[in-house]
């Protein structure tokens, strides 16, 4: 690491604990994470990470999701994971389609397709950030393409560049070449076939007792 990055990364933690919080249990990576995000502005990354602080604690409140709280979401089978694309990053996909948010929340009753939109740019931005390779949306409706377009002005150009929206069959050609065949599904125009998330045996870390690790990443 070089020392302009460990400069960065100490004065990093001092703003945090400034602000009334801890970076304690918290690695170097992490915390790079949130500086690379702010384009290594300290004080806008302290603040981006008390705010993502904020907002696991009150999403995660135990630190970790019960295992009781996942069966009901792996059911719907609306989560998949192929195998690496050809730049390495895992291939993750979605069926939105098959998501059904609580009834209870206003906001997705009136326009679920906007909330989608603000809850991906909000996740990958302030809560996942230089998490996101690239995202792919295909099979969208015309009327969220249009209102996507108007909106990604506002976004930066580096968030902008990693969602492509999939429109037309050129497009999706080149979805499939940048993807690769292997990790693409055949109903997508790729050779792969569709992996549910529950059905991939993932090996563990060396070292590492995944049951039993309750640490934060």
């Amino acid at each position: 690491m070089e020392k302009s990055q460990e400069l960065a990364l100490t004065q990093m933690r001092k703003s945090v604990e400034k602000l009334g919080f801890s970076t304690e249990k918290y690695g170097d990576p992490t915390l790079m994470r949130f500086l690379i995000a702010r384009s290594m502005d300290i004080e806008k990354a302290a603040k981006m990470f008390v705010q993502w602080l904020k907002w696991r604690s009150s999403m995660v409140p135990n630190g970790f999701i019960a295992e009781s709280e996942v069966p009901d979401e792996l059911e719907a089978r609306k989560i998949f994971l192929q195998s690496s694309s050809k730049t390495g990053h895992p291939v993750l996909i979605v069926k939105s389609c098959k998501h059904f948010p609580p009834n209870d929340i206003p906001q997705f009753k009136t326009s679920f397709l906007l909330s989608f939109q603000r809850m991906v740019l909000a996740c990958d931005n302030s809560y996942f950030p230089e998490r996101l390779a690239k995202c792919y949306l295909l099979n969208m409706p015309r009327f969220f393409v249009s209102v996507w377009r108007m909106v990604c002005r506002f976004i930066d150009k580096p968030t902008q560049e990693k969602i492509v929206i999939v429109t037309n069959e050129d497009e999706k050609k080149c979805f499939v070449e940048e993807v690769g065949e292997e990790a693409v599904p055949v109903e997508y125009g790729g050779k792969a076939k569709l992996t549910a998330i529950q059905d991939v045996e993932v090996p563990p870390f060396e070292g590492c007792d995944i049951k039993s690790s309750k640490q934060p990443t």
